[in-house]
């Protein structure tokens, strides 16, 4: 890896090692129309004239705060090299038409076992305002070229 940074790999030590929040997503009726119609939910929640978004639309944008950890050049984590194993929300309320939404990624966990490193991530839904929405928590392997 050339960088400024060389990498020394994902360690224990960087857990509780959090990333800036991403620039706000305005959640629209049409892109929660379109989410609900891709996974193949017709709930009427989701479609009409005040919908909420599915719980799971909040991937859309906690996936956004996941670029900061494959950005940075001391972990020297590959998405190609990644699994997403897990997934679960912990919600305050729904995300509406209007939610201007922001990502926070923190790793919340570093496991490691015999060439694999298994990575706890938190990531926090907010409003630029500090409204605290949702925390989405993922678990992710990662294979290292050395394995």
């Amino acid at each position: 890896m050339s960088s400024a940074i060389e990498s020394t790999g994902l360690r224990p030590d960087h857990v509780g090692r959090r990333y800036p929040a991403t620039e706000p997503y305005v959640v629209s009726a049409a892109k929660i129309a379109e989410f609900a119609t891709a996974i193949a939910d017709r709930s009427p929640a989701y479609h009409g004239s005040d919908p909420i978004a599915p719980p799971t639309f909040a991937m859309v944008i906690a996936a956004q705060a996941w670029q900061g950890l494959f950005d940075d050049p001391e972990l020297g984590l590959r998405l190609d090299h990644t699994i997403h194993t897990d997934q679960s929300f912990e919600w305050v309320r729904p995300l509406r038409v209007g939610d201007a939404v922001t990502a926070s990624l923190t790793i919340s966990s570093v496991r490691q076992r015999r060439g694999t490193d298994i990575i706890g991530l938190a990531v926090s839904l907010d409003t630029p305002a500090g409204e605290h929405l949702a925390t989405a928590s993922s678990t992710l392997w990662h294979t290292r070229e050395d394995a």
